[in-house]
């Protein structure tokens, strides 16, 4: 029964890593700026051309080196395992932009605004198997957590701070190098403030139908 609970919460956990890079790859498609969490990897893309799935691995494995600075001997070595779920991230980020790439490009803003819908409904989704399964952070979140431990500020106010500083340093990379706004976009904004709200929403939506279900039993 143990090994079931395991294996059921690993699948949840890598569907729902899957799930989450499918809507990052619309929002590169929707060409309207992607998320703030992803708005560095796209940003090293943009400027460096390396391809994306492979800067989004040097990203972690970045974020995974600051909470060895921040942490010190507090540090756990077991958290190193996010550099390798941060390679299995980049891999899916790599297979998802091909195959949402494969779709054709549009200058129509509706359908460029239906895509972005898309990516934060599915980012939404994602969020809502993988946090549950409760195996291994993305090294952005273990990042905030180390913030969190060190200044003793509560984790939603670091994430905040986090996006924000994600989004400038994005965003002024961007000017300087491309003369652009690049990875940063409306779309940042809006998936900034309504992946949250559509999580909540998910969590309703999902909550009701277990009551329906747990009452006709």
């Amino acid at each position: 029964m143990k090994e079931r609970t395991i294996t059921n919460r690993l699948i949840a956990y890598f569907c729902g890593l899957f799930i989450m890079t499918i809507g990052i790859a619309f929002s590169v498609k929707s060409n309207l700026g992607v998320s703030p969490v992803s708005s560095i990897p796209y940003t090293i893309t943009c400027v460096t051309g390396i391809e994306m799935g492979n800067a989004t691995i040097l990203f972690h494995v970045v974020l995974v080196v600051i909470q060895i600075a921040l942490l010190r001997s507090r540090f756990r070595w077991i958290s190193l395992l996010q550099i390798a779920v941060g390679i299995v991230f980049g891999k899916f980020t790599t297979l998802c932009n091909f195959l949402v790439g494969m779709l054709p490009s549009t200058d129509n803003m509706v359908l460029r605004l239906g895509m972005l819908a898309i990516s934060i409904v599915l980012v939404a989704i994602g969020i809502y198997f993988y946090l549950p399964a409760n195996i291994m952070p993305l090294a952005g979140e273990g990042a905030m957590q180390a913030v969190s431990d060190i200044t003793h500020i509560e984790f939603s106010k670091v994430k905040i701070g986090f996006d924000v500083c994600m989004v400038v340093i994005s965003l002024v990379t961007c000017l300087i190098a491309l003369h652009a706004f690049g990875s940063v976009g409306i779309g940042t904004i809006l998936s900034a403030f309504l992946v949250g709200f559509t999580l909540g929403q998910i969590k309703k939506l999902f909550a009701k139908k277990q009551n329906v279900m747990q009452e006709a039993a």
